[in-house]
């Protein structure tokens, strides 16, 4: 792996791998809190912290078999940024590879996404609902991830759990991304929102993004633009868990380090990419 440490388990040669893991290590459109460039390296480096057995799901951790292609190069426009990410998990998806992606920030999910078929549906969990035409000058900002996969998969094929920032001009539009806010979630139960995303979208094939400000700042405040009032970790292992079979890829974006001295972001990140993998895992079973 060229890139330094690679993800805890993840030693399967290209060929004989079940799941493609990378990282990007992009934050040059964060609009608050820059440095989760840094992400990657600390979500590896937290992967090591885990029991080797998922004891919940019955699976050895090389179950299914990972290969980490290291971080794709850094280039300050999004757009180079774009290029080189569609260079790297292009092949992979035609290789019908399970996709795992580390972050950087929340806009490295729209070159992933332009790279997954369109009868692919994109379930956020995420406190920004993300659907902004443009932000700051460019619709490749992280605010504008939901727009572009709208644009790509479909209306229809996206919805965001946990919102609960969401500015004017999102709402205020005949075509609005569909949502479940993180105040009826936590009164409510995550149960009845996934059934109602699921429900909501028409694909089959569903790719979790995960931006890591959907949690409540409490359990993950080492993001750029932390929000209180979110949901708990639980809720999240909880809805990948309810995607199951269904589930073809995953990311988690928006882990800043600097912000975090404690670690406890990166570490919960690394225990939603191993719980993907574990659902994935127990299919290959």
């Amino acid at each position: 792996m060229p890139y330094g440490l690679s993800y805890a388990g993840a030693d399967a040669e290209y060929g004989e791998a079940d799941a493609f893991l990378f990282g990007v290590q992009y934050d040059h459109t964060a609009c608050f809190r820059a440095g989760a460039r840094e992400g990657p390296g600390a979500i590896r480096r937290a992967s090591y912290n885990f029991e080797e057995f998922h004891f919940e799901h019955g699976l050895d951790q090389h179950v299914p078999a990972v290969f980490d292609y290291g971080n794709v190069d850094d280039f300050v426009m999004p757009e180079d940024m774009f290029s080189e990410v569609e260079f790297a998990v292009g092949p992979a998806v035609k290789d019908g590879k399970f996709i795992i992606a580390l972050g950087g920030e929340h806009s490295i999910n729209m070159p992933i996404v332009r790279s997954l078929p369109k009868d692919t549906a994109l379930i956020s969990i995420d406190a920004h609902l993300d659907s902004r035409d443009e932000y700051l000058g460019t619709p490749f900002s992280h605010a504008c991830v939901m727009r572009r996969a709208a644009e790509h998969l479909g209306l229809d094929n996206v919805f965001v759990l946990g919102v609960r920032a969401v500015g004017m001009e999102e709402l205020d539009r005949e075509d609005p991304v569909p949502f479940v806010s993180s105040y009826e979630i936590l009164e409510k139960g995550i149960e009845g929102a996934v059934e109602k995303a699921l429900d909501s979208i028409r694909s089959e094939r569903v790719y979790i993004t995960l931006d890591i400000d959907g949690i409540d700042p409490a359990y993950a405040p080492g993001t750029g633009t932390p929000e209180p009032f979110g949901l708990l970790p639980i809720d999240v292992k909880k809805a990948i868990g309810m995607v199951g079979d269904r589930l073809c890829g995953f990311d988690v974006t928006e882990v800043c380090p600097p912000y975090d001295p404690s670690g406890i972001t990166s570490v919960l990140a690394s225990r939603f990419v191993n719980e993907a993998l574990a659902v994935y895992g127990k299919r290959l079973g």
